[in-house]
């Protein structure tokens, strides 16, 4: 009975404790995810993996059928199964397919080359699932890079800082046992990579992506361009074109003329003239609708070139809330966030993301609602690597953003394309060296309130200064070249599926050398005041900018939206594109030759006369009529 009595006031005892214990917690959380874990976990695959002094060495093994078959469906971004093995270790059952947004597709539409960026997912097909702890790992082709090194000296940077950022190691990847080429292998932003970073933060996780050009399930993806409200979608088995009456997929819908009207007597195809370059007026044309004057064949004020910043390009967009700009309360105006989500998440979880913005929006608490210092260093190591593929230019993508408890924090992604990668081969250098570090994003509004508080301004100048001083001055960036260079070189001049040549890589590198250190410069200029670091102070007074008149950043490689000549050789002339063109000019089948000219009468300057069974919808002569943004398939 005593001994009864004793266990009843233990028990009541312990119980007092647990509830004592749990309101501690509560009441210091912070310290407690601190014993326990809450910023960051040690993984074994940080030095089994991405030890930088080692090159991973990584062999899929894949059904012969199911690697064409990948290949051939890219778009599709489907998933395979294969067997990895990853430095003497072997993960069975792993998950493959080709990854990327615009590269993915280039690469899709060229007739020469198969070599895609890869996304290994260890837990795809097998739950729980890992290779020495890692969920997902990310194998880079170094596309429109003809350094090979641009993204791993970006992350490296970040690393430098202490920054949440992706660990990076070179990979030689084959495929069943044949060398495939030399990769950049990343640690995947998934559930390892919170873990690692977070611990046991349960945190929301989301990429927002509004330019996703890929095919998932045979259907585009968001960020292509919508038809108009009420617009007529063609697709297969549609028999019916408004207007037009019933037609047998395939064939030519009635009323529709066999041949076109005629062009006037002396027309030659071969003659057309060019389209004007992007960003340019037609020649002659000196007049822009509400723009005034300018210059023939120059691009007008105020428009900027492809990848440029652009002020006017905040909030003028409906990008789903990809650019981080506080709309409403509506959650549906923030959709292309949701759209992204890695993580699980419900409205609740989206209703804290967006009480984070507008009160971002609003400059209250920004240490409540944004990890301020982690965002610092994203800021300056992203200022300066100059990359225009992100929210710095008018693409409001390329980068994950964290949710924990309300407070947002922004992940780095993809800068393959940093330093005057994003231009057309055509970049300003010397704009790309001096880019203004105090005014950097043009896509959005979400760094303004950081930029424009004295204490975290002065912050973000201390780690820009630190990448100048310690990293590029101090010696950091001379090992990390030296190393690079003497771990992929060899790789780099045997690589079979390389999109540029040992040449070319070697001139690149040789050149991006150079513009780091000339872009330490600017920075440093621009930190002591003697060069502007402002947009506008710099278009006020450019006397003082580092020359960089010497620097062809072309060679570096760049992106081309869709269009050819690259250099010669083995390789990519340095904008992804060895291959002679992406879409246009292949081969002698004659289907991109200009087309055969109008049949009819008509007069030099007027329209030809329409087909018997009309145009789609209304226009005005002069004006091209509106067709169907789908056409119809057999």
């Amino acid at each position: 009975m005593v001994s009864s009595k004793h266990i009843s006031k233990i028990i009541v005892i312990l119980m007092s404790l647990t509830v004592i214990a749990c309101l501690l917690a509560v009441v210091f959380q912070d310290k407690v995810e601190a014993m326990v874990g809450g910023y960051g976990v040690s993984m074994e695959y940080e030095t089994r993996l991405f030890d930088t002094d080692e090159v991973m060495q990584v062999n899929i093994s894949i059904d012969e059928d199911d690697w064409e078959a990948m290949l051939s469906n890219a778009l599709s971004e489907e998933y395979y199964t294969c067997d990895v093995e990853i430095n003497g270790l072997t993960v069975k059952n792993v998950a493959i397919r080709p990854k990327g947004n615009t590269s993915l597709t280039n690469i899709a539409n060229d007739p020469d080359t198969d070599r895609y960026s890869l996304k290994l997912e260890f837990d795809h097909f097998v739950e729980g699932q890992t290779c020495y702890g890692l969920d997902k790992l990310i194998l880079n082709n170094n596309y429109a890079d003809a350094t090979n090194m641009k993204e791993a000296i970006v992350y490296d940077m970040y690393q430098f800082l202490g920054a949440d950022a992706s660990l990076y190691n070179y990979a030689e990847v084959y495929v069943n046992g044949e060398y495939w080429g030399v990769y950049l292998a990343l640690e995947g932003v998934e559930q390892s990579f919170m873990l690692r970073n977070y611990g046991t933060q349960d945190g929301e996780l989301y990429k927002p992506e509004n330019m996703d050009m890929s095919e998932k399930g045979g259907e585009r993806t968001e960020g292509m361009a919508e038809r108009p409200d009420g617009a007529p979608e063609m697709s297969e088995g549609m028999t019916e074109m408004p207007g037009q009456g019933e037609f047998t997929p395939g064939e030519r819908p009635e009323g529709m003329p066999e041949e076109m009207p005629e062009m006037p007597e002396g027309f030659d195809p071969e003659n057309m003239p060019e389209m004007p370059e992007m960003g340019k007026m037609p020649e002659g044309m000196t007049e822009m609708p509400g723009q005034g004057e300018f210059t023939p064949g120059e691009r007008p004020e105020g428009m900027p070139e492809m990848g440029e910043k652009s002020e006017g390009m905040r909030g003028m967009r409906d990008n789903g809330g990809s650019d981080l700009n506080y709309v409403d309360d509506e959650l549906d105006s923030y959709s292309t966030i949701w759209d992204g989500a890695i993580t699980e998440s419900g409205d609740k979880d989206h209703k804290r993301v967006v009480k984070a913005l507008k009160n971002i929006s609003e400059g209250n608490n920004l240490e409540k609602y944004m990890d301020v210092d982690n965002i610092l260093k994203y800021m300056a190591v992203h200022t300066f690597a100059v990359n225009l593929d992100s929210l710095s230019g008018n693409m409001a993508h390329n980068y994950y953003l964290y949710e924990y408890d309300g407070q947002l924090n922004v992940i780095p992604w993809d800068y393959n394309l940093s330093w005057g990668g994003m231009g057309g081969g055509d970049s300003d250098a010397t704009e790309m060296i001096n880019y203004a570090i105090d005014s950097p994003f043009s896509s959005t509004e979400f760094f303004d309130g950081l930029l424009s508080n004295p204490e975290y301004l002065e912050r973000y100048h201390e780690y820009l200064r630190q990448l100048v001083d310690e990293y590029i001055n101090g010696g950091r960036f001379d090992e990390v070249y030296e190393r690079i260079t003497s771990q992929i070189d060899s790789l780099v001049e045997t690589d079979p599926t390389a999109f540029y040549t040992y040449e070319e890589y070697q001139s690149a590198a040789e050149m991006l050398y150079d513009v780091i250190g000339l872009r330490a410069k600017s920075i440093a200029g621009q930190l002591d005041g003697t060069i502007p670091s402002t947009d506008e102070s710099q278009k006020e007074d450019s006397s003082s900018l580092i020359d960089a008149s010497n620097i062809d950043t072309s060679v570096m490689g760049h992106m081309n939206m869709g269009g050819g000549n690259r250099g010669s050789g083995n390789g990519d002339g340095g904008d992804g594109s060895t291959r002679q063109d992406f879409g246009g000019n292949r081969g002698e089948s004659g289907e991109n030759e200009a087309p055969e000219p109008p049949s009819g009468d008509f007069q030099p300057g007027e329209a030809p006369e329409p087909p018997s069974g009309g145009f789609q919808g209304n226009f005005q002569p002069g004006e091209a009529p509106e067709l169907p943004l789908e056409l119809p398939t057999t």
